[in-house]
C-alpha cells in the first residue's frame, strides 16, 4: 500500500507542477495580449490626435458651407473605416489569446486524465482481492467526472463560439454602415 502512497503522492506533484507551468504560460500569454492592446491603444490614440489636427485645420481652412460639409462627410467615413479597423485588430488580439488559452487547457486536461486513469487503473491493479466492487465504483466516478468535464468544457466551447460569431456579426454590421455611409 505504501508503493501506491508513494505512486499518488508523485502523480499529485507532478500534476501539480504542470498545472502551475500551465498557469505561468498563460498568465504570460494574457500580459502579452494585455501589452498588445495597449499598443494598438497608443498606437490609436496618437493617430487620433494627429490626423484630429490636420482635419481641424482643413475644417476651418473651408471657403464655403459646401467645402465644409463635403470634407466633414469624408472625415466621418475615414473615422468609420478606421473605428472597424481598430475593432478588427482587438478581435485579432482576442482571438489568439483564447486560442492559446484553449489548447493550454486542453493539453492540461488531456494529460490530467491520462495521469490520473493510469494511476487508478494501477490501484485496481494492486488492490486486495474482494475489493472489486469498490474499485469499480472508484472507476466509474473518475468516468463520471470525466464526462461531466467533458460536457462542460463542450459547453464552454459553443458559449465562446457564440459570442466570437456576434462580436464578428456586430463588426461586419460597422463595416456596412461605414460604406453606405460613404
Amino acid at each position: 500500500m505504501l508503493s501506491n502512497l508513494e505512486k499518488f503522492s508523485s502523480l499529485t506533484k507532478a500534476l501539480f507542477e504542470s498545472q502551475f507551468a500551465t498557469f505561468n504560460a498563460l498568465a504570460s500569454k494574457a500580459v502579452e495580449g494585455g501589452e498588445k492592446a495597449i499598443a494598438l491603444n497608443i498606437a490609436a490614440v496618437k493617430a487620433y490626435a494627429e490626423e484630429s489636427n490636420v482635419a481641424a485645420k482643413q475644417l476651418f481652412s473651408a471657403k464655403d458651407p459646401q467645402e465644409f460639409f463635403a470634407l466633414a462627410t469624408t472625415q466621418a467615413k475615414l473615422n468609420g473605416e478606421k473605428t472597424s479597423s481598430y475593432g478588427r485588430h482587438l478581435t485579432e488580439i482576442v482571438s489568439g489569446i483564447k486560442n492559446d488559452f484553449t489548447k493550454a487547457a486542453e493539453t492540461q486536461i488531456a494529460d490530467s486524465k491520462n495521469r490520473v486513469v493510469a494511476l487508478v487503473d494501477e490501484v485496481i491493479k494492486q488492490a486486495p482481492a474482494g475489493s472489486e466492487n469498490a474499485m469499480a465504483m472508484l472507476k466509474s466516478a473518475i468516468g463520471n467526472a470525466n464526462s461531466g468535464y467533458e460536457q462542460l468544457t463542450k459547453t464552454t466551447k459553443q458559449a465562446v463560439e457564440a459570442i466570437d460569431a456576434q462580436v464578428l456579426k456586430a463588426s461586419n454590421q460597422l463595416s456596412q454602415a461605414v460604406k453606405k455611409a460613404a
